[in-house]
């Protein structure tokens, strides 16, 4: 299969996309080349086909507010930026997948559950979550692995009440979403996909033969919708909890640790926070910036679009690349500085225009409230290994760190 709508051979100067990390919290050395090229340049895909990059914030934005760049990954033209994606046509992806009208539809009943007064009123339980993994730790330590104990339990026990989804599978779905984003080959994601899958299908049903109703949290709620609607679609329901789920607690959780790492190897932001909480807010939408976990929005062309200079053909693929709009220095003055006191809310974290992420006053809430009180708690804490032995993983999924020891 053909990675991208342009067939021409690569040029031997089109960098490479994606690289990996060498530090954990900074674009790959690599990308500086990617930058080199300006806002809009030629990228090579694992299998020598060639996509546009998006670099410039300006223009990354105007990519993802225009309709004539498409999210439909059936359109033949989609761009396959690493492997284990070969196989993304053969199954329709709600919401993620889809443009407008149909995307739009699908997002509308799910607004509501991710607006800011339902997560305000989230707030106290996700404290409540926070306290008791953190009375964990310190009664078990001093040490943890912060992934483990903390960064990933936090939001998987947050989307487990929000969604209505069982916390006591957490493991299983847990490492089938783990398998899902770091597979190499397309084989193996889409027997995670399908396993992930047949566990959403079975408790969906479950909640459908409940004769109390389906239960509290947004499956629940989704069916009894589809009930008052006239019946339910339980696959694109269980395609749509697929996407809540994974995302849900994948995301969030690499934040919070890379946030953690990055905040305990920048000790003077760290203390700017310590001396003023205030700051929390406004600091997670610079790690947001800073870290970009997710590097690669990927679009196809469906007109002759003129951006940045260039002429993108319809059918031509397109990969706005966060990172680097991130960093734009006519956005950013000096972006490879982290600054807590930075005034970065229009960073592209959450992509732009109509797919922005449903969840960011979700993830926003956790990593406040995560962060916030690790550090306030254990003020002492401070990291158990060398920042050598820490890799970041690889590109082409979420960036992020495996392990995370600290000790205080």
């Amino acid at each position: 299969m053909t990675a991208a709508g342009s067939r021409a051979t690569a040029p031997s100067d089109a960098p490479a996309f994606p690289q990996d990390r060498t530090c954990p919290y900074a674009p790959p050395a690599g990308y500086a080349d990617v930058a080199a090229g300006g806002p809009v340049t030629r990228v090579t895909l694992y299998d020598g086909s060639l996509v546009w990059a998006v670099t410039g914030h300006a223009e990354a934005r105007a990519v993802l507010a225009d309709q004539r760049f498409s999210s439909d990954r059936q359109d033949p033209h989609f761009p396959v930026v690493v492997p284990r994606a070969e196989q993304q046509a053969t199954i329709r992806t709600p919401l993620l997948g889809v443009d407008d009208p149909r995307h739009a539809e699908e997002r509308r009943p799910l607004i509501p559950h991710f607006g800011h007064r339902t997560i305000a009123a989230l707030r106290p339980r996700i404290q409540e979550i926070v306290d008791g993994l953190i009375d964990t730790m310190l009664a078990e330590g001093p040490g943890a692995e912060l992934v483990s104990a903390y960064s990933l339990p936090v939001p998987s026990m947050v989307i487990c009440h929000l969604l209505g989804v069982p916390y006591a599978d957490h493991e299983y779905f847990e490492a089938r979403s783990r398998e899902l984003l770091a597979s190499i080959t397309a084989d193996d994601a889409v027997r995670a996909r399908n396993a992930l899958l047949d566990y959403l299908r079975r408790l969906v049903e479950d909640k459908q033969r409940q004769p109390g109703g389906p239960g509290p949290g947004l499956l629940g709620e989704l069916i009894e919708q589809g009930r008052k609607n006239g019946g339910t679609d339980r696959d694109q329901l269980v395609l749509i909890a697929l996407i809540l789920l994974v995302a849900g607690h994948e995301t969030t959780s690499n934040m919070i640790a890379l946030g953690t790492y990055t905040l305990l190897r920048h000790p003077d932001q760290l203390a700017a926070l310590r001396a003023d909480p205030a700051l929390m807010p406004g600091a997670v939408e610079e790690l947001l910036r800073y870290l970009t976990i997710a590097d690669a929005l990927v679009r196809v062309a469906t007109e002759d679009v003129e951006l940045g200079g260039h002429t993108i053909r319809a059918g031509d693929g397109v990969v706005v690349v966060p990172s680097l709009a991130n960093r734009d220095t006519a956005v950013y003055p000096g972006p490879e500085t982290l600054d807590v006191r930075r005034s970065a809310r229009h960073h592209l974290a959450f992509g732009f225009g109509p797919h922005q992420c449903l969840g960011q006053n979700l993830a926003r809430a956790e990593m406040e409230i995560a962060l916030s009180t690790l550090f306030a708690r254990i003020p002492t804490l401070r990291l158990a290994v060398g920042p050598d032995e820490l890799p970041a993983k690889p590109g082409g999924t979420l960036q992020g760190l495996y392990s995370l020891p600290v000790t205080w």
